[in-house]
């Protein structure tokens, strides 16, 4: 098999893996809903005593909410990702084996995610986003193209995910136990992602700052391409100039990691 055949493979086993999850699967739907209401509610009561705070009207940031929703679990702000199981089997020992395998370590997790993304945007948020479009006044752009350039957006923002995500579960080298670092990392992309507030939103120095961290790459960016509020050309370089970064940054600590490979409980 090709190792482009081989990433393939392992993208459509993650996706077919998740998909196993039905009931997990339900409940997230149903959760994503329920958080979505309560938001869309907070914001429009913040909309109607500032109207187009942000340069959002009120169904852009109706829209914004339910985007949101759609990405928590696709982009695994949350937590949720590959890297939960890589960290276990750094902790474990077991990623030895995953070295001896013919496949690159970093493209085999990537590949693992992507299916995982995938399913998650498929399974549990596309039915949160088309109720609240049904349901409450939603920006839907018109055109085709606006949809093909948030949907590249989309793919540059899992590839962003995942190299923060990534270098996370690569900590485990060293810590041993990465938990205490995917929590911080988590709550970091929580308010740094636009999930809280969308962060155009955010003023001064602080707006600039968030604004340009990596995390702005996962749902503020692709919320603008959708909401006429960017270039989607200038979206696609800040994006794809921090996946390559991130990406990059990850290929220099594996290496260094696996150097210094000790196995942990036997």
């Amino acid at each position: 098999m090709g190792a482009g055949r081989l990433y393939v493979a392992v993208a459509a086993g993650g996706f077919r893996r998740y998909a196993t999850y039905r009931a997990a699967t339900a409940a997230g739907v149903f959760t994503n809903t329920v958080f979505g209401l309560i938001l869309v509610f907070t914001y429009r009561a913040l909309w109607d005593e500032r109207p187009h705070l942000g340069g959002y009207d009120e169904a852009q940031a109706v829209t914004y909410v339910w985007l949101g929703q759609a990405f928590l679990s696709t982009l695994a702000l949350g937590g949720g990702g590959v890297e939960d199981e890589l960290m276990e089997r750094i902790r474990t020992g077991d990623v030895a084996i995953d070295l001896y395998r013919p496949a690159d370590l970093q493209l085999w997790w990537l590949a693992a995610d992507l299916g995982r993304a995938f399913f998650q945007l498929l399974g549990r948020g596309v039915i949160p986003f088309v109720f609240g479009a049904l349901f409450f006044p939603a920006y839907l752009p018109a055109d085709v193209g606006t949809w093909v350039a948030f949907a590249v957006a989309v793919l540059l923002a899992m590839l962003v995910g995942f190299g923060i995500r990534y270098l996370v579960a690569l900590s485990a080298f060293w810590l041993l136990d990465g938990t205490g670092m995917a929590q911080m990392v988590w709550l970091a992309g929580y308010f740094c992602s636009g999930m809280l507030l969308p962060l155009n939103v955010f003023p001064g120095s602080l707006g600039e700052v968030v604004r340009a961290l990596p995390w702005s790459s996962l749902l503020q960016a692709p919320a603008d391409v959708l909401l006429g509020h960017a270039d989607p050309l200038g979206t696609y370089l800040f994006q794809g100039a921090w996946a390559v970064a991130l990406l990059g940054l990850g290929r220099l600590v594996q290496s260094s990691a696996t150097r210094r490979v000790v196995v942990q409980g036997g």
